[in-house]
């Protein structure tokens, strides 16, 4: 089962490091990966998504908790949340085929960023689902190269007032 995890750490030099070296030393994998500063420049939030049954991300959970620099660890894949990805695709674009894929990025509201005499590069935001769904409708026009920034994610806010 896919997890996203959501750890708040120190911003310090190694810290992702020893976070990263904590899934390899145990064999675990992780999908995805994102880290940025918080609104407080001296913490971070890293996202990360892993599969694994609930014993090991209560393993995993438990690890992370012990390392020095970890404030905080949040399994979000048990609550409400967003999450959002990113991706840069680069596409072939031929005469016959450009009409089509300024259709495919328009239907998944992304974007054109870079246009040559011979490619579309566009950008898509959104879940990984269809980050996925949009690749796999410009895969068979002619896919170039593809980047993607890995999963990003927040708990909902309390609908309660």
């Amino acid at each position: 089962m896919k997890h996203t995890i959501s750890v708040l750490l120190q911003n310090r030099p190694g810290v992702l490091s020893r976070v990263t070296g904590l899934f390899s030393g145990r064999g675990f994998n992780i999908e995805s990966l994102s880290v940025a500063p918080t609104l407080e420049a001296d913490i971070s939030c890293l996202t990360l998504v892993t599969t694994g049954d609930d014993a090991i991300v209560e393993q995993i959970t438990k690890q992370l908790h012990k390392l020095i620099d970890v404030i905080k660890v949040t399994d979000i894949s048990e609550t409400d949340y967003v999450e959002r990805e990113m991706a840069l695709v680069r596409v072939k674009a031929e005469p016959s085929t450009r009409a089509e894929i300024l259709r495919i990025t328009d239907i998944f509201r992304g974007k054109v960023v870079d246009v040559s005499p011979r490619s579309f590069a566009v950008e898509v935001t959104g879940t990984c689902d269809k980050v996925k769904a949009m690749i796999d409708l410009l895969r068979p026009i002619g896919i170039q190269e593809i980047i993607r920034t890995g999963t990003i994610a927040m708990t909902r806010a309390s609908k309660k007032f």
